[in-house]
């Protein structure tokens, strides 16, 4: 390695350490007044966050690993490493809809937070462009980028930051001007697995489920929970909305 050269691994750990930093700074409970409320929120978000890291390991283990195609034993290495984004974001989203009900929990979706996050995506998926990782499938173009197998490519990882960006900046009109209140985030999600399952062409994943990815399906996943809940909750909104909407919108 040239001495003067930064490490890659060290720029990566930084970025990432910075997407995380963005949506933890973000304030969303500002407006939560209530005791009762910021605890039954903070429940909510602890199984969100749980469903999300599981959901991370098995975007991997079936996106990378190929399981159940492939016999799969590094067991600690996915504990250590492994993480997905797209895994994340649909089983994060499974998790806290399914426990919604059985907690009777009766506060709308944070729009702040769906806000947040795409920004915060954006800066990690840079750091992903400057260490290899979520490479693109092979490609002789005018901004193809290379890595140590000197195989130019995709940049699939810039392409994706500036779709985060540009959803992030979506969304924060919306927010703003208050349309699609507590569904920004079940629009994320559909949209952003749109946009994944059509840019995972030109990613280098293994297509070996039925032809596509397992991120392809992931997406689907996706495409299909944030439709539902978009559908659901533009039908019907409970009563108990009410009262953040006029505090202009959920924290």
């Amino acid at each position: 390695m040239n001495p003067g050269a930064p490490d890659l691994h060290e720029t990566y750990g930084v970025l990432m350490v910075a997407s995380v930093v963005l949506l933890l700074a973000v304030p969303t409970m500002k407006q939560f007044t209530h005791p009762d409320d910021r605890a039954r929120y903070y429940t909510v978000q602890a199984i969100t966050a749980l469903g999300a890291v599981a959901g991370a390991k098995l975007g991997v283990l079936f996106g990378d690993a190929l399981w159940p195609l492939r016999p799969f034993d590094d067991w600690a290495a996915l504990l250590a490493s492994g993480r997905s984004i797209a895994g994340a974001l649909l089983f994060g989203f499974i998790a806290v809809e399914t426990a919604k009900p059985l907690l009777r929990y009766d506060i709308p979706p944070n729009d702040r937070f769906a806000v947040a996050l795409p920004f915060s995506i954006a800066i990690g998926r840079i750091g992903c462009l400057v260490a290899g990782c979520c490479r693109g499938a092979p490609w002789d173009g005018p901004v193809a980028i290379a890595y140590d197998d000197g195989v130019l490519r995709h940049p699939a990882q810039l392409y994706e930051s500036l779709f985060q960006l540009l959803a992030g900046w979506a969304l924060l009109v919306l927010w703003r001007r208050g349309i699609l209140f507590g569904r920004l985030f079940a629009l994320y999600l559909v949209t952003y697995g749109a946009f994944r399952f059509a840019t995972e062409f030109i990613r280098d994943t293994a297509k070996v489920f039925a032809g596509l990815s397992a991120y392809q399906w992931m997406s689907l996943a996706m495409i299909v929970a944030g439709g539902v809940a978009l559908y659901l909750r533009s039908r019907h909104q409970p009563v108990s909305w009410q009262r953040w909407q006029l505090k202009g919108g959920m924290a």
